[in-house]
């Protein structure tokens, strides 16, 4: 599978930026597989509608989530971060209430967000795909 270059067009210019981001539970707590798992996938693809954004490449995995989606020049890396974490925590957490006896809160304050370049692209969408295989 290969992504092609996609210029979107925004008022004064163009871009293509894309961000490979990682998040975990707190305590690298197990919780994300089975219908967790599942609805924190759809839950992240409707905040990337909502925004605009592309999601290139998921993997939801029991302790952590790799995201690699493309953005728009307006938003920071952190504030993309931050969209997807804040969403999925209170919908998740109001929709499965075992996750909040178990944790304080749903996610680690702590992320990875890595700028993609256009070069790399495929890599970090391989890297993304394959995180399942390398546990």
């Amino acid at each position: 599978m290969s992504v092609t270059r996609k210029v979107r067009q925004f008022s004064g210019g163009v871009c293509d930026l894309g961000l490979h981001v990682v998040w975990c539970s707190k305590y690298r707590r197990r919780v994300l597989g089975g219908r967790v798992g599942e609805r924190l996938d759809e839950l992240i693809r409707q905040k990337a509608d909502e925004r605009g954004w592309e999601v290139v490449a998921l993997e939801v995995m029991p302790d952590q989530v790799h995201l690699f989606v493309k953005h728009d020049p307006k938003s920071s890396a952190s504030y993309v971060a931050n969209q997807f974490k804040g969403f999925t925590s209170r919908v998740l957490r109001e929709e499965f209430p075992h996750l909040r006896s178990r944790l304080p809160t749903l996610w680690s304050s702590s992320y990875l967000a890595a700028s993609v370049g256009s070069v790399s692209a495929d890599t970090v969408q391989e890297y993304v795909d394959t995180q399942s295989e390398r546990v």
